[in-house]
């Protein structure tokens, strides 16, 4: 797949999490991509908005449907369907199991879209802690071991402050953090290293900041770790094994927000 293909298929969201990445390393390499990138993205944008679509007036539409009820033919071999008298209970009954209906179709609605939106959430999670470790620039924005070094710099870049500590003694130092962007906010990344192991924790704020018992998740062969406390919630990412990864859980649990 030559690059022009892949510009396209990033803009469409149609590449794997892989091509994604390697996209991006390439577009810090290559001012043609780049540029044509932003082209692209500014006529998708200035396409959207320029009202090229038309509405058909109410007029038109009420002439057309009546065209058409006209030219279709008579079904003359149907014999008139009889009438049927529904009595007061029958229609409360119907509208009951109207309403049931309604109901359950809403409820799994709201089920199939909060269940979809954490994957997504999983899934920019995962890809940010790849991104980490492919492209330097998005490590560390701040490297240092020292958490009062570390905790300050966030200070006007997110609405809370991040619960920061070294655990270098736990066999889990401190290597530095960042900000990154999830869940349509900024957040904060702590960088911490378990021997040759990366491992991600991202805090933000969320709306709703009820405390939340741990979760475990494994997604493309990461584990992931999340909780909510405090007003803040938690997703620690690695590929370290669960057990040590849940050791780090612990000590930062055992710290508070």
């Amino acid at each position: 797949m030559n690059t022009h293909d892949l510009l396209h298929g990033y803009l469409d969201g149609e590449l794997d999490l892989v091509r994604n990445l390697e996209f991006e390393q390439h577009l810090q390499s290559c001012p043609a991509c780049s540029q044509s990138l932003e082209q692209q993205q500014y006529l998708r944008t200035t396409l959207s908005g320029a009202g090229l679509y038309m509405q058909a007036p109410a007029r038109l539409r009420e002439r057309l449907q009546k065209r058409l009820h006209e030219a279709a033919p008579p079904d003359e071999t149907a014999a008139p369907a009889p009438r049927r008298r529904w009595r007061p209970e029958h229609l409360l009954a119907v509208a009951a199991s109207l309403a049931l209906l309604a109901l359950s179709g809403w409820a799994l609605v709201q089920v199939a879209s909060k269940s979809s939106g954490r994957d997504f959430l999983v899934k920019e999670l995962v890809a940010s802690h790849i991104r980490s470790q492919l492209l330097l620039a998005h490590g560390f924005d701040v490297e240092s071991s020292n958490s009062h070094t570390v905790k300050p710099w966030f200070d006007g870049k997110v609405n809370f402050a991040p619960p920061v500590r070294d655990f270098k003694d736990q066999g889990f130092p401190l290597k530095g953090g960042r900000l990154d962007y999830l869940d349509d906010q900024p957040v904060a990344a702590l960088v911490y290293k378990r021997r040759d192991h990366v491992i991600n924790l991202f805090i933000w704020k969320p709306a709703d900041a009820a405390d939340s018992p741990v979760q475990r998740k494994t997604q493309q062969g990461f584990h992931l770790i999340h909780w909510t406390s405090g007003g803040l919630t938690y997703w620690a990412v690695s590929d370290l094994n669960m057990e040590e990864l849940e050791k780090l859980v612990g000590l930062v649990q055992n710290v508070g927000p």
